[in-house]
């Protein structure tokens, strides 16, 4: 391992759940290593029509391709063998050759798997060029890419200890739970920010407040909930509704009726930004979907949640998130069939009762892991001090 530069290859990406964790992982060894007076050279390996892509142009590191074959789900065993997926699978042979040319050129002292297609094929380069590959697990169920590589990796980093059974015996004893890294500023908020930035001067402080969250683009499902409840809701909290962009307009008008003071206490925002932190040391209740990134950050915070999983995740993996919280008593899932009805049902002791919001609170806490970055970070320079 070289004394004036570390060198990793991070591979994963598709989606946000995939490359924010790596993300939030590089920064923190970055950091790390400036303090030692080391410097970090990486290259991200993904595909260039994920996420990682753009977020790695915006954030100025290295970024290359390989090819990769998809797998697209099914019940049906005899529907995984179609036409589609035969294609794409007969393109990961080409995709190992190619990311094994890039392992060998670019000689890390290790390889971060976080999931998604790309990283199937890094992986088993990693292991062809017997370079450290460790593989990064966000969700409570194992994802299709890393229960693939499970016994390529030198270590399986988890974000849960509920995943340790599903793993392959050879895979466990490798196996380290670290948690789900939550990016540093989520953790740094001020409530009174919050109502300073965003104007929040009719908000009733006396009463609780709840963030409701689609995530970036927002849910038509979440918005509609919440629009048929709203005026009970306001009667009892105070609401921040991030609805996404496209659904402001629709929702801003069929909110325009409400009595003044109940106005007051509802902020319509298509989008929340650099402020989230404050917003989210604000609210007492969040109201989300149940990814695997949303999960790591209430935890890492200890919020109260009601989790609407959505349907269409992989693996159906948001619901699983949102029982296995729900089961240690860490928040309410509203799985199948979510109506107004049940999700007033699911809110009400929430907002009646401060010492019911307070013990969610602290079980959700329980599950948390805010050190997680350092503790992936201990594992990749563990790995890689060990390979030396």
């Amino acid at each position: 391992m070289s004394s004036e530069s570390f060198r990793l290859i991070v591979t994963g990406g598709g989606t946000g759940g995939h490359t924010y964790p790596a993300l939030t992982a590089v920064r923190t060894l970055q950091a790390r290593l400036a303090a030692e007076g080391r410097a970090l050279d990486v290259l991200w390996v993904g595909t260039p029509e994920g996420l990682e892509a753009r977020v790695t142009a915006s954030e100025g590191i290295p970024f290359t391709t390989v090819a990769t074959g998809k797998v697209r789900r099914s019940s049906n065993p005899l529907k995984l063998v179609s036409p589609a997926n035969v294609k794409d699978m007969g393109r990961v042979p080409l995709g190992v050759a190619q990311a094994r040319s890039v392992v060998a050129g670019f000689r890390p002292d290790v390889v971060l798997a976080t999931g998604g297609y790309v990283a199937v094929p890094v992986g088993l380069a990693a292991r062809m060029c017997r370079v450290p590959l460790v593989v990064h697990e966000q969700t409570v169920r194992l994802g299709l890419a890393n229960r693939g590589l499970a016994r390529a990796a030198t270590r399986m980093a988890l974000s849960s200890e509920a995943t340790l059974p599903l793993l392959p015996e050879s895979a466990r004893r490798n196996a380290v739970v670290t948690g789900n890294p939550v990016r540093p500023e989520v953790l740094t908020g001020q409530a009174d920010k919050a109502v300073q930035t965003l104007g929040l001067h009719g908000f009733d402080r006396r009463l609780p407040t709840i963030y409701v969250t689609g995530g970036a683009q927002g849910s038509m499902q979440i918005n509609t909930l919440v629009r048929d409840i709203l005026p009970w809701l306001l009667t009892c909290a105070n609401v921040i509704h991030q609805c996404g962009p496209a659904n402001a307009d629709a929702l801003r008008q069929a909110t325009t009726a409400l009595p003044a003071d109940q106005a007051g206490r509802y902020l319509l925002t298509g989008y929340v930004g650099s402020e989230l932190p404050d917003v989210l040391a604000l609210a007492d209740v969040v109201i989300s979907r149940s990814g695997a990134g949303t999960i790591a950050e209430l935890t890492a915070l200890g919020k109260a949640a009601v989790l609407i999983p959505l349907a269409s995740s992989a693996g159906n993996e948001q619901a699983h998130n949102a029982r296995h919280l729900e089961r240690a008593g860490a928040a309410v899932a509203l799985a199948g069939e979510a109506t107004p009805a049940s999700l007033r049902e699911a809110l009400t002791p929430l907002l009646s009762d401060p010492a019911a919001r307070t013990a969610m609170a602290n079980r959700a806490r329980e599950h948390g892991r805010p050190d997680a970055a350092d503790l992936l970070v201990n594992v990749l320079l563990a790995v890689a001090a060990h390979r030396g």
